[in-house]
Protein backbone atom coordinates (compact mmCIF):
# COMPACT_ATOMS: atom_id res chain seq x y z
CA UNK A 1 0.00 0.00 0.00
CA UNK A 2 2.93 2.09 0.40
CA UNK A 3 4.24 1.68 -2.80
CA UNK A 4 0.69 2.15 -4.25
CA UNK A 5 -0.02 5.71 -2.51
CA UNK A 6 3.43 6.68 -3.55
CA UNK A 7 2.73 6.32 -6.87
CA UNK A 8 -0.43 7.74 -6.74
CA UNK A 9 0.92 11.13 -4.93
CA UNK A 10 3.63 11.06 -7.97
CA UNK A 11 1.29 11.05 -10.60
CA UNK A 12 -1.19 13.29 -9.46
CA UNK A 13 1.61 15.59 -8.67
CA UNK A 14 2.25 15.39 -12.35
CA UNK A 15 -1.24 15.85 -13.61
CA UNK A 16 -1.51 18.63 -11.79
CA UNK A 17 1.27 20.17 -13.21
CA UNK A 18 -0.04 19.34 -16.89
CA UNK A 19 -3.50 19.62 -16.22
CA UNK A 20 -2.60 23.58 -14.69
CA UNK A 21 -1.42 24.59 -18.19
CA UNK A 22 -4.82 25.89 -19.74
CA UNK A 23 -5.56 27.87 -16.68
CA UNK A 24 -1.86 29.46 -16.34
CA UNK A 25 -2.57 33.10 -16.48
CA UNK A 26 0.30 34.66 -18.57
CA UNK A 27 1.12 38.75 -18.66
CA UNK A 28 2.90 40.75 -20.81
CA UNK A 29 4.33 44.36 -21.40
CA UNK A 30 3.90 45.69 -24.54
CA UNK A 31 7.03 44.65 -26.02
CA UNK A 32 8.12 43.21 -29.36
CA UNK A 33 9.28 39.73 -29.68
CA UNK A 34 12.93 39.22 -29.31
CA UNK A 35 13.12 42.64 -27.62
CA UNK A 36 15.97 43.18 -25.71
CA UNK A 37 15.70 44.61 -22.02
CA UNK A 38 14.42 47.96 -22.44
CA UNK A 39 14.68 51.18 -19.99
CA UNK A 40 11.38 50.50 -18.36
CA UNK A 41 9.04 50.71 -16.45
CA UNK A 42 6.51 48.12 -17.83
CA UNK A 43 3.84 47.75 -16.84
CA UNK A 44 1.30 44.67 -16.21
CA UNK A 45 -2.15 43.79 -15.06
CA UNK A 46 -3.10 40.40 -14.29
CA UNK A 47 -6.27 38.78 -12.79
CA UNK A 48 -4.05 39.02 -9.03
CA UNK A 49 -2.43 42.12 -9.41
CA UNK A 50 -1.59 44.90 -10.83
CA UNK A 51 2.38 45.66 -11.09
CA UNK A 52 5.17 47.44 -12.51
CA UNK A 53 8.55 46.26 -13.15
CA UNK A 54 11.59 48.70 -12.64
CA UNK A 55 15.12 48.27 -14.10
CA UNK A 56 16.91 49.45 -10.85
CA UNK A 57 20.41 49.23 -12.15
CA UNK A 58 22.20 46.97 -15.49
CA UNK A 59 26.20 46.59 -15.75
CA UNK A 60 26.64 43.17 -13.67
CA UNK A 61 27.83 39.87 -15.36
CA UNK A 62 25.78 37.09 -14.67
CA UNK A 63 24.53 38.22 -11.20
CA UNK A 64 23.58 34.73 -9.14
CA UNK A 65 22.61 35.84 -5.61
CA UNK A 66 21.92 39.37 -3.70
CA UNK A 67 21.26 40.21 -0.01
CA UNK A 68 19.61 43.34 1.56
CA UNK A 69 21.60 45.04 3.96
CA UNK A 70 19.78 47.05 6.98
CA UNK A 71 20.73 50.79 5.25
CA UNK A 72 19.03 50.43 2.37
CA UNK A 73 22.10 49.07 0.10
CA UNK A 74 22.11 45.49 -1.80
CA UNK A 75 24.96 43.39 -2.42
CA UNK A 76 25.09 41.40 -5.08
CA UNK A 77 27.37 38.19 -6.41
CA UNK A 78 28.70 38.22 -9.65
CA UNK A 79 29.09 34.65 -10.95
CA UNK A 80 32.89 35.82 -12.67
CA UNK A 81 34.30 36.42 -8.83
CA UNK A 82 33.15 39.77 -7.96
CA UNK A 83 30.95 41.10 -5.34
CA UNK A 84 28.82 44.59 -5.98
CA UNK A 85 27.13 46.61 -4.04
CA UNK A 86 23.95 49.00 -5.17
CA UNK A 87 23.29 51.64 -2.95
CA UNK A 88 20.51 54.29 -3.47
CA UNK A 89 19.68 52.56 -7.02
CA UNK A 90 23.40 53.60 -8.28
CA UNK A 91 25.60 50.12 -8.77
CA UNK A 92 28.87 51.07 -7.62
CA UNK A 93 31.66 51.12 -10.21
CA UNK A 94 34.27 49.40 -7.67
CA UNK A 95 33.65 45.35 -6.90
CA UNK A 96 34.18 44.90 -3.31
CA UNK A 97 37.49 43.90 -1.99
CA UNK A 98 38.00 40.84 0.34
CA UNK A 99 36.17 37.91 -1.52
CA UNK A 100 37.78 34.93 -1.81
CA UNK A 101 39.20 33.49 -5.43
CA UNK A 102 37.09 30.97 -7.12
CA UNK A 103 36.97 28.77 -10.39
CA UNK A 104 35.25 30.71 -12.79
CA UNK A 105 34.57 28.82 -15.43
CA UNK A 106 31.20 27.37 -17.76
CA UNK A 107 28.54 27.85 -15.33
CA UNK A 108 31.02 27.87 -11.81
CA UNK A 109 32.16 30.61 -10.35
CA UNK A 110 30.94 33.15 -7.34
CA UNK A 111 27.63 31.93 -6.38
CA UNK A 112 25.29 32.61 -3.19
CA UNK A 113 25.83 35.31 -0.92
CA UNK A 114 23.67 35.34 2.96
CA UNK A 115 23.98 37.34 6.20
CA UNK A 116 24.01 36.19 9.26
CA UNK A 117 21.02 36.09 11.43
CA UNK A 118 22.74 38.29 13.92
CA UNK A 119 24.20 40.71 11.44
CA UNK A 120 23.68 43.88 13.35
CA UNK A 121 25.10 42.52 15.88
CA UNK A 122 28.52 40.80 14.31
CA UNK A 123 28.62 42.18 10.47
CA UNK A 124 28.78 38.52 9.29
CA UNK A 125 28.42 37.63 5.71
CA UNK A 126 28.41 34.48 3.69
CA UNK A 127 29.46 33.37 0.72
CA UNK A 128 29.34 29.88 -1.19
CA UNK A 129 31.51 29.61 -4.34
CA UNK A 130 33.35 26.92 -6.49
CA UNK A 131 37.31 26.79 -5.30
CA UNK A 132 39.61 26.22 -6.93
CA UNK A 133 41.21 22.63 -6.05
CA UNK A 134 44.81 21.04 -7.32
CA UNK A 135 44.92 20.03 -11.10
CA UNK A 136 45.53 16.41 -11.69
CA UNK A 137 48.81 14.83 -11.71
CA UNK A 138 49.74 12.11 -14.47
CA UNK A 139 48.57 9.31 -11.57
CA UNK A 140 45.74 10.97 -10.92
CA UNK A 141 42.36 9.14 -11.80
CA UNK A 142 39.79 11.70 -13.98
CA UNK A 143 36.18 11.64 -13.47
CA UNK A 144 35.64 10.34 -16.92
CA UNK A 145 37.26 7.10 -16.40
CA UNK A 146 34.40 6.04 -13.67
CA UNK A 147 31.47 7.87 -15.10
CA UNK A 148 29.09 6.40 -18.21
CA UNK A 149 30.66 7.28 -21.31
CA UNK A 150 27.38 9.38 -22.53
CA UNK A 151 28.21 12.42 -20.27
CA UNK A 152 29.12 16.12 -21.64
CA UNK A 153 32.06 17.21 -22.68
CA UNK A 154 34.84 18.24 -24.07
CA UNK A 155 36.99 17.52 -21.25
CA UNK A 156 39.26 20.73 -19.86
CA UNK A 157 42.58 20.86 -19.64
CA UNK A 158 42.84 19.15 -16.23
CA UNK A 159 41.70 21.39 -13.89
CA UNK A 160 39.52 20.95 -10.85
CA UNK A 161 37.09 22.78 -8.53
CA UNK A 162 35.61 22.37 -4.76
CA UNK A 163 32.60 23.21 -3.33
CA UNK A 164 33.14 26.14 -0.62
CA UNK A 165 31.24 28.41 1.90
CA UNK A 166 33.66 31.72 3.21
CA UNK A 167 32.45 33.88 6.18
CA UNK A 168 33.81 37.51 6.20
CA UNK A 169 33.12 40.79 8.42
CA UNK A 170 31.10 43.55 6.43
CA UNK A 171 33.02 46.66 7.66
CA UNK A 172 30.75 49.14 5.38
CA UNK A 173 33.18 48.88 2.11
CA UNK A 174 35.33 45.68 2.30
CA UNK A 175 34.82 42.52 3.28
CA UNK A 176 37.35 41.43 6.03
CA UNK A 177 38.67 38.49 8.23
CA UNK A 178 37.71 36.18 4.99
CA UNK A 179 37.94 32.64 5.11
CA UNK A 180 36.51 29.46 4.56
CA UNK A 181 34.33 27.87 7.34
CA UNK A 182 32.88 24.73 4.94
CA UNK A 183 34.64 23.19 2.22
CA UNK A 184 33.42 19.87 0.23
CA UNK A 185 35.62 16.43 0.73
CA UNK A 186 34.46 16.16 -3.08
CA UNK A 187 36.72 17.20 -5.78
CA UNK A 188 35.44 17.53 -8.71
CA UNK A 189 37.77 17.98 -11.92
CA UNK A 190 36.88 19.02 -15.96
CA UNK A 191 37.64 15.93 -17.62
CA UNK A 192 33.57 15.26 -18.42
CA UNK A 193 33.70 18.95 -19.53
CA UNK A 194 33.62 22.37 -17.84
CA UNK A 195 29.45 22.78 -18.28
CA UNK A 196 28.75 19.37 -16.52
CA UNK A 197 30.33 20.37 -13.47
CA UNK A 198 28.33 21.10 -10.48
CA UNK A 199 27.30 24.19 -10.14
CA UNK A 200 24.64 24.56 -7.18
CA UNK A 201 25.48 26.39 -3.67
CA UNK A 202 23.00 27.71 -2.72
CA UNK A 203 22.85 29.00 0.85
CA UNK A 204 20.32 30.08 3.55
CA UNK A 205 19.94 30.39 6.86
CA UNK A 206 16.74 28.31 9.27
CA UNK A 207 14.64 29.80 11.41
CA UNK A 208 16.82 27.28 13.93
CA UNK A 209 19.99 30.13 12.87
CA UNK A 210 21.00 26.76 11.15
CA UNK A 211 23.10 27.33 7.52
CA UNK A 212 21.46 24.98 4.62
CA UNK A 213 24.28 24.34 1.87
CA UNK A 214 23.18 22.80 -1.48
CA UNK A 215 25.64 20.58 -3.50
CA UNK A 216 25.43 19.33 -6.54
CA UNK A 217 26.04 16.09 -8.47
CA UNK A 218 24.77 16.39 -11.58
CA UNK A 219 27.62 13.73 -13.30
CA UNK A 220 30.07 13.04 -10.28
CA UNK A 221 30.43 9.52 -10.02
CA UNK A 222 30.38 8.34 -6.28
CA UNK A 223 33.33 7.23 -4.48
CA UNK A 224 33.34 3.85 -4.22
CA UNK A 225 30.26 1.41 -4.07
CA UNK A 226 27.49 0.74 -6.71
CA UNK A 227 27.36 4.00 -8.10
CA UNK A 228 30.88 4.82 -8.49
CA UNK A 229 30.65 4.45 -12.15
CA UNK A 230 27.30 6.24 -12.14
CA UNK A 231 26.82 9.52 -13.65
CA UNK A 232 25.77 11.69 -10.22
CA UNK A 233 26.05 8.55 -8.37
CA UNK A 234 27.88 10.81 -5.68
CA UNK A 235 24.25 12.31 -4.42
CA UNK A 236 23.70 8.19 -2.98
CA UNK A 237 26.91 8.42 -1.87
CA UNK A 238 26.85 8.93 2.14
CA UNK A 239 30.27 9.45 2.29
CA UNK A 240 30.71 12.61 -0.01
CA UNK A 241 29.41 15.95 0.65
CA UNK A 242 28.05 16.48 -2.97
CA UNK A 243 24.18 16.09 -4.38
CA UNK A 244 23.35 16.25 -1.15
CA UNK A 245 21.47 19.89 1.64
CA UNK A 246 23.84 20.25 4.38
CA UNK A 247 23.20 21.37 7.79
CA UNK A 248 25.92 23.37 10.02
CA UNK A 249 26.41 25.98 12.51
CA UNK A 250 26.99 29.33 11.80
CA UNK A 251 30.80 28.71 12.21
CA UNK A 252 30.67 25.30 10.22
CA UNK A 253 30.81 22.82 12.93
CA UNK A 254 28.12 20.20 12.36
CA UNK A 255 24.78 20.52 14.81
CA UNK A 256 24.76 17.67 17.33
CA UNK A 257 21.15 16.88 15.70
CA UNK A 258 21.32 16.14 12.42
CA UNK A 259 19.62 13.21 11.19
CA UNK A 260 22.93 11.21 10.42
CA UNK A 261 25.47 11.87 12.87
CA UNK A 262 26.65 8.90 14.52
CA UNK A 263 25.95 6.97 11.97
CA UNK A 264 28.54 4.71 10.49
CA UNK A 265 29.84 5.54 7.23
CA UNK A 266 27.81 8.90 6.77
CA UNK A 267 28.90 12.37 6.54
CA UNK A 268 27.31 14.28 9.67
CA UNK A 269 26.83 17.53 7.99
CA UNK A 270 24.36 16.22 5.67
CA UNK A 271 20.14 16.80 5.62
CA UNK A 272 19.70 15.32 2.63
CA UNK A 273 20.73 13.58 0.26
CA UNK A 274 19.95 12.13 -3.34
CA UNK A 275 19.48 15.90 -4.88
CA UNK A 276 20.95 16.98 -8.57
CA UNK A 277 21.22 20.54 -8.64
CA UNK A 278 20.02 22.80 -6.57
CA UNK A 279 19.50 26.38 -7.58
CA UNK A 280 16.65 27.91 -5.30
CA UNK A 281 16.64 27.71 -1.56
CA UNK A 282 14.37 29.32 0.99
CA UNK A 283 12.66 29.04 4.03
CA UNK A 284 8.88 28.61 4.32
CA UNK A 285 8.10 31.50 6.80
CA UNK A 286 4.86 30.11 7.92
CA UNK A 287 6.45 26.25 8.68
CA UNK A 288 10.09 27.03 8.81
CA UNK A 289 10.74 24.29 6.43
CA UNK A 290 13.04 24.31 4.56
CA UNK A 291 12.42 24.40 0.36
CA UNK A 292 14.56 23.87 -2.79
CA UNK A 293 14.20 23.78 -6.43
CA UNK A 294 16.67 21.30 -8.54
CA UNK A 295 17.53 21.22 -11.96
CA UNK A 296 16.75 17.15 -13.54
CA UNK A 297 18.67 16.34 -16.82
CA UNK A 298 15.96 16.31 -19.43
CA UNK A 299 12.24 16.67 -17.37
CA UNK A 300 12.51 16.21 -13.18
CA UNK A 301 12.82 19.67 -12.72
CA UNK A 302 11.74 19.55 -8.94
CA UNK A 303 10.53 21.80 -6.19
CA UNK A 304 11.01 20.04 -2.53
CA UNK A 305 9.76 20.73 0.72
CA UNK A 306 13.15 18.99 2.98
CA UNK A 307 12.38 16.75 5.21
CA UNK A 308 15.49 15.60 7.69
CA UNK A 309 17.01 12.86 6.51
CA UNK A 310 14.76 12.16 3.37
CA UNK A 311 16.55 10.77 0.12
CA UNK A 312 15.31 12.34 -3.44
CA UNK A 313 16.35 9.64 -5.50
CA UNK A 314 18.84 11.49 -7.96
CA UNK A 315 20.22 9.29 -10.13
CA UNK A 316 18.50 6.03 -9.15
CA UNK A 317 14.98 7.32 -9.89
CA UNK A 318 13.04 10.21 -11.51
CA UNK A 319 10.52 11.26 -14.14
CA UNK A 320 11.64 11.32 -17.73
CA UNK A 321 14.52 10.66 -19.26
CA UNK A 322 18.88 10.67 -18.82
CA UNK A 323 20.51 12.82 -21.28
CA UNK A 324 21.91 9.32 -22.40
CA UNK A 325 18.44 8.72 -23.66
CA UNK A 326 17.74 6.14 -21.06
CA UNK A 327 15.64 6.77 -18.35
CA UNK A 328 16.96 8.12 -15.48
CA UNK A 329 18.27 5.06 -13.44
CA UNK A 330 18.26 2.93 -16.18
CA UNK A 331 21.35 1.25 -16.57
CA UNK A 332 22.64 3.13 -20.13
CA UNK A 333 22.58 6.46 -17.31
CA UNK A 334 23.67 4.78 -14.35
CA UNK A 335 26.85 3.15 -16.37
CA UNK A 336 26.65 -0.19 -14.68
CA UNK A 337 23.44 -3.20 -14.98
CA UNK A 338 24.00 -4.05 -11.41
CA UNK A 339 23.49 -0.26 -9.76
CA UNK A 340 20.10 -0.43 -11.14
CA UNK A 341 17.04 -0.73 -8.51
CA UNK A 342 13.94 -3.13 -9.86
CA UNK A 343 10.73 -0.27 -9.82
CA UNK A 344 12.95 2.74 -11.49
CA UNK A 345 10.56 2.75 -14.54
CA UNK A 346 7.43 3.61 -12.16
CA UNK A 347 9.20 6.75 -10.75
CA UNK A 348 9.14 4.91 -7.56
CA UNK A 349 11.62 3.28 -5.25
CA UNK A 350 11.08 2.12 -1.69
CA UNK A 351 12.76 4.91 0.72
CA UNK A 352 12.86 7.81 -1.80
CA UNK A 353 10.85 10.96 -1.07
CA UNK A 354 9.02 12.52 -3.80
CA UNK A 355 8.94 16.14 -3.98
CA UNK A 356 5.79 19.22 -4.37
CA UNK A 357 6.16 19.77 -7.75
CA UNK A 358 7.47 17.95 -10.49
CA UNK A 359 7.70 20.23 -13.83
CA UNK A 360 7.25 18.75 -17.42
CA UNK A 361 8.84 19.97 -19.46
CA UNK A 362 11.67 20.99 -17.66
CA UNK A 363 12.02 24.71 -16.98
CA UNK A 364 15.26 25.12 -15.62
CA UNK A 365 14.00 26.44 -12.04
CA UNK A 366 16.50 28.99 -10.28
CA UNK A 367 16.04 31.40 -7.20
CA UNK A 368 13.33 30.89 -4.91
CA UNK A 369 11.23 32.92 -2.76
CA UNK A 370 8.44 33.17 -0.29
CA UNK A 371 6.37 36.36 -0.56
CA UNK A 372 4.97 37.65 2.54
CA UNK A 373 4.87 41.58 1.85
CA UNK A 374 1.87 43.61 1.91
CA UNK A 375 2.35 45.04 -1.62
CA UNK A 376 0.79 42.91 -2.97
CA UNK A 377 -2.26 41.08 -0.79
CA UNK A 378 -3.02 38.12 -3.96
CA UNK A 379 0.84 37.15 -3.65
CA UNK A 380 0.53 36.13 0.42
CA UNK A 381 1.86 33.29 0.69
CA UNK A 382 2.56 32.14 -3.05
CA UNK A 383 6.03 30.61 -3.91
CA UNK A 384 7.98 32.73 -6.84
CA UNK A 385 10.49 30.50 -9.09
CA UNK A 386 13.08 31.87 -11.81
CA UNK A 387 13.17 29.79 -15.13
CA UNK A 388 16.32 30.04 -16.73
CA UNK A 389 15.23 28.07 -20.00
CA UNK A 390 11.58 29.80 -20.27
CA UNK A 391 12.98 33.32 -19.66
CA UNK A 392 9.80 33.78 -16.83
CA UNK A 393 9.00 34.01 -13.35
CA UNK A 394 6.64 31.54 -12.22
CA UNK A 395 4.29 32.82 -9.56
CA UNK A 396 3.22 28.98 -7.50
CA UNK A 397 -0.40 29.34 -5.32
CA UNK A 398 -0.98 26.94 -2.62
CA UNK A 399 -4.48 26.55 -0.99
CA UNK A 400 -5.15 26.51 2.82
CA UNK A 401 -4.00 22.53 3.05
CA UNK A 402 -0.52 23.94 1.20
CA UNK A 403 -1.53 21.83 -2.00
CA UNK A 404 -0.58 23.19 -5.20
CA UNK A 405 -3.82 24.96 -7.05
CA UNK A 406 -2.70 27.29 -9.69
CA UNK A 407 0.68 28.62 -11.67
CA UNK A 408 0.95 31.88 -13.08
CA UNK A 409 4.01 32.89 -15.87
CA UNK A 410 4.96 35.86 -14.97
CA UNK A 411 7.54 38.56 -17.22
CA UNK A 412 7.89 36.25 -20.17
CA UNK A 413 7.99 38.86 -22.69
CA UNK A 414 11.46 40.16 -21.24
CA UNK A 415 12.99 37.62 -22.38
CA UNK A 416 15.22 37.76 -19.84
CA UNK A 417 17.04 34.27 -17.79
CA UNK A 418 16.15 34.58 -14.15
CA UNK A 419 18.70 33.78 -11.88
CA UNK A 420 17.08 34.84 -8.15
CA UNK A 421 13.97 36.43 -6.90
CA UNK A 422 13.77 38.13 -3.51
CA UNK A 423 11.60 40.11 -0.86
CA UNK A 424 12.85 43.24 -0.44
CA UNK A 425 12.44 45.03 2.99
CA UNK A 426 10.12 47.07 1.62
CA UNK A 427 7.87 44.26 0.38
CA UNK A 428 8.43 44.62 -3.12
CA UNK A 429 10.18 41.61 -5.44
CA UNK A 430 13.98 41.73 -6.60
CA UNK A 431 14.95 39.86 -9.67
CA UNK A 432 18.65 38.94 -11.05
CA UNK A 433 19.13 38.21 -14.89
CA UNK A 434 21.87 35.94 -16.05
CA UNK A 435 23.16 37.62 -18.69
CA UNK A 436 26.07 39.20 -20.24
CA UNK A 437 25.01 41.97 -19.28
CA UNK A 438 22.95 41.36 -16.32
CA UNK A 439 20.24 43.83 -14.39
CA UNK A 440 18.20 43.80 -11.04
CA UNK A 441 14.78 44.50 -11.73
CA UNK A 442 12.50 45.68 -8.99
CA UNK A 443 8.12 44.44 -9.26
CA UNK A 444 6.23 46.90 -7.56
CA UNK A 445 2.57 48.08 -7.19
CA UNK A 446 1.55 50.40 -9.99
CA UNK A 447 0.84 53.09 -7.69
CA UNK A 448 4.49 52.89 -5.89
CA UNK A 449 6.24 55.60 -4.73
CA UNK A 450 6.31 58.56 -7.09
CA UNK A 451 10.50 59.48 -7.96
CA UNK A 452 11.81 55.56 -7.44
CA UNK A 453 13.96 54.42 -10.49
Amino acid sequence: MKNAASLSRLMLCLGIVAGLSAAIGIAYAQRPPDATLGSGPFNYHTFSADFRVVVVTRGLVHPWGMAFLPDGSILVTERPGRLRIIRHGVLDPTPISGVPRVYAKGISGLLDIALDPHFARNHYVYLSYNEPGPDLGPNDVPDSVRAPAAVMGPKGPGKTMIDAVARGVWNGHALTHVHDIFVSNTIVDDSIGLIAQDSGVRIVFGRDGKLYVSTGAPNTPANSGKYAHSRGGAAQDPTSDDGKVLRLNADGTIPRDNPFVGKPGYRPEIYTMGNRNILGMAVDPFTGVVWEDENGPQDDDKLISLTPGANYGWPIVGVGYDYSGDHIGGPTALGDPSAVNPGYLNGYLPGIEQPFLIWVPAIAPSGLAFYTGDQFPKWKGNIFVGSLKYRRLERIVRNAKGGLIQREHLLEDLKQRIRDVRQGPDGDLYVLTDEDQGAMLRIEPVEARQGTQ
